[in-house]
């Protein structure tokens, strides 16, 4: 069974990365009334979902107000609640903000059966996947966007040649084979 958690009001949407560079396991955090809600996900969803934020950001009227990063920032301990599938976006247009989505992964096997469902099946119309649903004011986004571009640029330097990125012990370049 999955759960349905919906942040009208969140005191922070924020992202990070924790370990070392290469070897980072990146998450989303949402925060609100005392709760803490964090998602384990990839480099690329972070990086995506900034993207998209900031393009969000610029067809909305410029309502530019204080940015305070310090929301975007993981809050510790960081204890994974999911990890991370789909992602839906939009916009409340009446109250100027941005509705992110935040769906929980589901493995299915070849049959397109759910992994973890083999012996529960009194429970068919039940959703098993959790939700994680927030509104952010665009001071918000604008606060994730850079925090998430300060982590992902964060990691280990690439490759000039081949675009590789380079651990602390060397690079094998393709390239010089």
């Amino acid at each position: 069974m999955g759960f349905y958690y919906d942040f009208e009001n969140a005191d922070a949407f924020a992202t990070g990365a924790i370990g070392t560079p290469g070897e980072r396991t990146f998450y989303m955090q949402v925060r609100a009334d005392g709760r803490t809600v964090s998602v384990k996900c990839e480099k690329q969803q972070v990086a995506a979902l900034a993207q998209y934020l900031r393009n969000m950001l610029a067809d909305m009227p410029d309502m530019t107000g204080s940015v305070n990063n310090s929301t975007a920032t993981l809050q510790n301990p960081v204890e994974q609640d999911f990890v991370l599938g789909s992602v839906g976006l939009g916009v409340d247009r009446s109250n100027m903000r941005m509705v992110v989505q935040l769906e929980e992964m589901i493995l299915v096997d070849e049959d397109e059966d759910d992994v973890f469902d083999l012996l529960d099946d009194e429970d068919e119309d039940e959703d098993p996947s959790t939700v994680v649903r927030v509104l952010l004011t665009p001071a918000q986004a604008r606060a994730f966007c850079d925090t998430a571009d300060l982590f992902i640029t964060a990691g280990r330097e690439e490759c000039k040649w081949c675009g590789s990125p380079i651990n602390p012990s060397g690079h094998a370049c393709p390239r010089f084979n």
